[in-house]
């Protein structure tokens, strides 16, 4: 059986202010290990028979393994070296100052999110039923996904996302994101 994923190449961002090469190369290769082994689970899961404590174990390593795929797709997905500027003037940035008043208050909300103890993700959701916008902070890949929201934005806040660069001073890490944030792709997701 053939890989049905293949990781996607972000070595556009190498050179990234605020990230070194090491370790964006550290985080790659990270990643690539969540899709190879999301990969290793669906054929091992074709040649099981359902019903069995092992089967019923590597589903339960899948939700981990291919949640850690699909969040790095995000999260490097939305950070680009030429990102496009937040703009009030956009669909998403209407939508942001409806929802947080200004954008300083929408970077300052999202920015303490990231900061609580603890590893994780911050997300930036729609509710895909009111359209409202808000933060949630997503645990160990799997858990803490809110049920029918879209994902707008990520921002990993895991200790290998910052500690080559940033040692425990996350909240520098986090100033050092903002500013690569393609409001481009958050706008295209948000169309989605």
């Amino acid at each position: 059986m053939s890989d049905i994923y293949t990781a996607k190449d972000f070595k556009h961002l190498l050179g990234l202010t605020g990230f070194s090469d090491t370790m964006l190369n550290n985080h790659f290769t990270l990643y690539q290990g969540y899709v190879k082994n999301t990969n290793l689970l669906m054929e091992k899961l074709d040649s099981l028979e359902s019903g069995t404590a092992e089967y019923y174990e590597l589903k339960r390593r899948l939700g981990w393994e291919f949640d850690g795929m699909r969040m790095h797709d995000l999260y490097f997905g939305n950070m680009n070296k030429e990102a496009q500027q937040f703009s009030p003037e956009s669909v998403m940035g209407k939508k942001i100052i409806t929802t947080w008043g200004n954008f300083e208050s929408w970077r300052e909300s999202f920015s303490k999110l990231g900061a609580i103890r603890g590893i994780g993700w911050v997300v930036l959701l729609q509710d895909n039923v009111s359209g409202e916008l808000f933060h949630a902070w997503i645990g160990d890949h799997h858990e803490g996904h809110i049920v029918d929201t879209t994902v707008l934005l990520v921002m990993d806040c895991w200790e290998h996302a910052y500690i080559t660069d940033y040692g425990i001073k996350r909240a520098d890490y986090i100033t050092a994101f903002i500013p690569t944030i393609d409001w481009g792709v958050v706008e295209k997701r948000l169309a989605r």
